[in-house]
């Protein structure tokens, strides 16, 4: 009988790259991580790993194997949804993920509803860039996440996670409202604010201009879309921005709106779809968009 938890040790390798990685996740030592691998593949009789050096990669029989245990793992998530639902009442750990404008946006009316309907239920939010949603979802450290690409961006499907589409925003190029309207192209020579290399914001920024024929000169780096449009109505340069982060734009900032779309969803588990705490913050989320008026997902 295979072990799942060294199933699932091989499963966050597959993704994590690294045996340091996975340690790190599991708050384990590599030294465990390398027992307990060496122990799974003992018990399949086959190797897993191929050895390069410091570095390891999977081969093709671990590959096929990490697909099992996806399909493993979303049944046990299954299994507990299952159990969740005999239960009475919905009480425990909620462990939410949220990308920086959706904080302030999107959670706290669907905070507020989740405490008032179910008080059992304790609820901790925290605060991730997108691209590392998955992983924290994965290896236990949320159970819900509000997670977004772009269109021009899009984000591969990853195997243990699964979502459902919440919102779809307008992206605006936001330039000093004292300037000349411009497009895209038009900024081919204009200083840009983009956000922290290696993330989803920034990637999106790149791709635009580099659509439009030519590479941003960044001037700044800045994740809070507050402090980009601070930076903006100071004439520091020009900067991309969706709907939630311009709720309240300051008034030498004008917004150009652009044919692009920061789409939404909420991410679970896969095979948590049916757990009545997934259900209830999906409820939630869902109504606090709805009575905003913000746009449905296309």
């Amino acid at each position: 009988m295979l072990d799942v938890r060294r199933l699932r040790l091989l499963r966050d390798l597959a993704h994590l790259g690294t045996i340091a990685a996975v340690a790190r996740a599991h708050a384990y030592t590599p030294s465990a991580v390398s027992q307990q691998l060496a122990a799974l593949q003992r018990e399949v009789g086959v190797p897993l790993l191929e050895h390069t050096g410091r570095s390891v990669s999977l081969t093709p029989a671990a590959t096929a194997l990490v697909q099992h245990t996806e399909t493993i793992l979303a049944a046990l998530e299954a299994a507990s949804a299952t159990l969740a639902a005999a239960r009475t009442g919905l009480s425990g750990t909620v462990r939410i993920g949220a990308f920086p404008s959706a904080v302030p946006t999107l959670l706290p009316a669907a905070l507020v509803a989740l405490g008032r309907d179910h008080p059992a239920l304790d609820l901790l939010v925290t605060e991730l860039d997108p691209v590392d949603m998955p992983d924290a979802l994965r290896d236990g450290r949320l159970d819900v996440a509000l997670w977004h690409d772009y269109d021009i961006a899009p984000v591969a499907p990853d195997p243990g996670v699964d979502s459902v589409p919440l919102l779809d925003e307008k992206v605006f190029l936001a330039v000093p409202a004292g300037g000349p309207r411009t497009t895209i192209a038009g900024t081919r020579d204009a200083a840009w604010i983009v956000g922290t290399p290696g993330t989803l914001c920034h990637t999106v920024a790149m791709r635009v201009c580099q659509a439009a024929g030519f590479t941003a000169r960044v001037r700044h780096h800045a994740d809070d879309f507050t402090a980009v449009l601070a930076l903006v109505a100071a004439g520091q340069g020009v900067a991309l921005v969706p709907e939630l982060g311009a709720t309240h734009p300051p008034a030498d900032v004008r917004l150009v709106p652009l044919d692009v779309h920061r789409r939404t969803r909420i991410a679970y588990r896969r095979g948590a779809a049916d757990h009545p705490v997934i259900a209830a913050c999906v409820t939630a989320l869902e109504s606090s968009v709805e009575r905003k008026g913000w746009g449905a997902p296309r």
